[in-house]
């Protein structure tokens, strides 16, 4: 591991907190640099023992969000306990005073309190809904309307995502709230109060894409289009040995080369000529893919997996073949990647690690492996 500085060096971060999105902003920021220590209930939090596990019953999960963190327990219900996360806060030094937590409703860890102790303390808390009520990735989801477009187009129910999308994005939003709040401390010697609301953050996100404008301007929702990309032509293709590739065809060129690869030149310009349509245009394209695909499709159902790879290699179309999780693995990417490392992680066994995926400088940023629980104990 580099010994090089990195950004955040010198800042103590106390992280009270479980699940996804506060663990996941503690995580980043020890990836930059900073001295995270997480601090639990005594047993750990409710996230403790969250799937998946080993068959020992250790959460894979657990370790993964909380690397590179020290770990404290103390008990939250008893005063001397308050006292100790008050003074892991507030008594840390010129790069302390910074908490991050989603577990609300505690006065004795209120800004106003730890504020009282320290001026420039910054203080942030990560929300469910924007009313302060509880709220998780799946249930803002459901609130916001993509399981309504996700899923087959000749399924009439909803689907929840399978990536807790929200909870990450919240999550890193809450890393560079934290790193733009030092930055004013550092500049103005102000300390910050910050809420941010795991709903908020879908609402923005969606309002920036175009999800919540639709509607307010009168083009109605965003309608369910399956595997087709929206806007754009992209689709999946079965190979003849049942291999699945997706496929998008952004520009013009992305597209000729997809014609050219398939021989499907003169078949598409009868299309084009027939419907009056011109497929340089990204949203004829899109418009007519209902035509253009099964065209395509048929190329690809008399090519076998390896023939399509070969032929998707020297083309411009923008291509992958579905995998898997462990097919990602058997395939050998994380070896050949530098963003992995190899962690040694007590209770679950040596394996292959991402670092920060932002390159400083041609180096990644790793952070050791997740504390035992409580083995920091003695701040």
């Amino acid at each position: 591991m580099s010994t090089n500085p990195r950004p955040l060096d010198g800042l103590r971060v106390v992280e009270v907190s479980s699940f996804v999105a506060s663990p996941l902003c503690g995580l980043t920021l020890a990836q930059l640099g900073a001295e995270v220590i997480r601090v639990d209930p005594l047993g750990g939090a409710a996230d403790i023992n969250r799937w998946p596990v080993t068959d020992d019953g250790n959460s894979i999960y657990w370790t993964g969000l909380n690397r590179g963190k020290k770990s404290v327990t103390v008990d939250f219900r008893d005063p001397a306990g308050q006292k100790v996360v008050q003074d892991l806060v507030t008594d840390s030094g010129p790069g302390g005073g910074i908490l991050v937590t989603n577990a609300a409703g505690r006065a004795w860890m209120s800004h106003e309190i730890l504020s009282g102790k320290r001026s420039d303390v910054i203080t942030l808390e990560l929300l469910g809904r924007t009313d302060g009520t509880p709220g998780v990735d799946y249930t803002v989801n459901a609130a916001l309307g993509f399981p309504s477009i996700t899923g087959p187009t000749d399924y009439a129910g909803v689907v929840n995502h399978a990536l807790p999308a929200w909870d990450v994005a919240c999550g890193l939003y809450a890393a560079l709230a934290i790193t733009a709040a030092v930055r004013r401390r550092d500049l103005t010697g102000a300390g910050a109060q910050i809420t941010l609301p795991l709903e908020d953050t879908a609402l923005a996100i969606a309002g920036t894409l175009g999800y919540l404008t639709e509607p307010q301007l009168g083009v109605g929702s965003r309608p369910a289009t399956g595997n087709d990309v929206y806007g754009t032509y992209g689709t999946d293709f079965v190979a003849a040995d049942g291999g699945r590739f997706m496929l998008v065809a952004l520009t013009p060129r992305h597209f000729r080369d997809l014609v050219s690869m398939t021989g499907t030149g003169d078949a598409i310009a009868a299309v084009e000529q027939a419907l009056g349509a011109d497929f340089t245009r990204e949203d004829d394209r899109y418009t007519h893919r209902g035509v253009l695909t099964p065209l395509f499709a048929a190329w690809f159902a008399r090519h076998t997996s390896a023939e399509v790879e070969a032929a998707l290699d020297q083309a411009s179309v923008l291509s992958e073949r579905y995998r898997t999780f462990g097919g990602v693995v058997e395939s050998g990417v994380l070896e050949r990647n530098p963003l992995f490392t190899e962690l040694e992680q007590p209770g679950i066994g040596t394996y292959l690690a991402a670092g920060l995926p932002a390159i400083f400088d041609g180096e990644h940023y790793f952070a050791g492996p997740a504390p035992e629980l409580g083995s920091s104990d003695g701040f």
